[in-house]
């Protein structure tokens, strides 16, 4: 274990983990977006197992988070949704994996 790492430490990194991101299905949503330009509601729901109802529940906390902006559209006569983590989004998903490696830095194997 580090001797410079306190538990005070961990437990700071741990008091701040983005609550909105760590939500498992919000997790593996912005986990997806964060690999991809942008991404339409057909592959999230492909990728991700989770149903349509589920994704745009969570869609929508990460929407109303400032992390996803969201786009609607009618591709021959079809409603089309496209998905794109925000600048906000992808600053707090870099920030989210900084401090779970901090709280996991140390642990023993």
């Amino acid at each position: 274990m580090n001797p410079t790492k306190t538990n005070e430490d961990k437990e700071k990194a741990i008091q701040l983990i983005d609550k909105i991101i760590h939500e498992p299905a919000r997790l593996i949503i912005v986990a997806h977006l964060f690999v991809v330009e942008s991404a339409d509601f057909l592959f999230l729901q492909r990728q991700t197992g989770l149903t349509w109802g589920n994704i745009s529940s969570h869609v929508r906390k990460l929407e109303d988070a400032g992390y996803v902006s969201v786009e609607k559209e009618f591709v021959d006569k079809k409603p089309h949704t496209t998905l794109k983590l925000t600048d906000k989004g992808r600053a707090a998903f870099k920030e989210y994996r900084k401090s779970m490696k901090q709280v996991f830095e140390d642990l023993p194997e």
